[in-house]
């Protein structure tokens, strides 16, 4: 064939090449992206934290923006109709993770969801009248979900990545804070630090210990007395711990 004379079939041949070229490069390129979504999943399943914030039952949960930053209205409102499935300082584990196009959700305890086993929606029974082979008792959620959204696809992460975005609701540090191997603190404080739990007369070191560091803190200066009320959770749900000078002087938890 001369060159030239059948110029068409150059530019046929030159756009298969390139077509061919592509599928090839497309799958190796989503299995990229894939093998970074197992690898997170491997890395966050089953993981287990601390709740820092009171995480609602209902099918929403609560939502963090790529930051961390909790959407504290939607929080509340989901708090307000749903109640509380897991109060701060209960342990969680993330029991399923979902992939959505700009969304990663995380099912905490289980999920929000109500969920009935298969066996509860048979009836048996003869003509009209049927009744359920098990008794038909309420299911109450235990579990709650955590989204995080991001402004356009979902990027990869690794798993510290995910966690560090996850930090400002769930505690992942589970060791032993060194404050507990400290010989000047009673036995009844470590006992609480352990249970994420704050008592009266409690130092600083030893509420971010049990707590974590607080969402708002509010000074006040009276009659030469400085008190300070640290403020964890969404309402209604809050924890007020108020310190005089360096220790703790009342918990209020509402």
């Amino acid at each position: 064939m001369a060159p030239g004379r059948y110029p068409w079939r150059l530019g046929w041949l030159s756009a298969c090449l390139l077509a061919l070229a592509s599928a090839r490069v497309a799958p190796a390129k989503d299995a990229t992206k894939e093998n970074d979504r197992l690898l997170l999943i491997r890395g966050l399943a089953h993981e287990i934290a601390v709740s820092k914030v009171p995480l609602p039952r209902g099918k929403k949960g609560i939502v963090l923006d790529s930051q961390g930053h909790l959407d504290q209205a939607e929080a509340s409102t989901e708090l307000r109709e749903n109640g509380v499935a897991i109060s701060p300082g209960m342990p969680t584990e993330i029991t399923k993770i979902t992939f959505k196009p700009k969304a990663i959700v995380l099912d905490i305890n289980g999920g929000g969801k109500k969920r009935s086993k298969w066996y509860q929606h048979i009836e048996i029974g003869m003509g009209a009248a049927t009744s359920p082979i098990v008794p038909q008792t309420p299911v109450v959620a235990e579990g709650s979900f955590v989204t995080i959204r991001f402004p356009g696809k979902v990027p990869d992460l690794t798993a510290d990545q995910a966690k560090q975005i996850l930090s400002s609701v769930l505690d992942f540090e589970r060791h032993s804070p060194t404050v507990l191997y400290s010989p000047s603190v009673p036995p009844k404080f470590k006992e609480a630090i352990k249970k994420h739990e704050v008592l009266v007369g409690m130092d600083r070191d030893a509420v971010l210990s049990a707590k974590g560091p607080p969402e708002r803190k509010v000074r006040e200066v009276k009659e030469g007395s400085e008190k300070e009320d640290w403020i964890y959770g969404l309402p209604p749900h809050v924890l007020i711990v108020t310190f005089d000078g360096d220790t703790v002087v009342a918990v209020k938890q509402y």
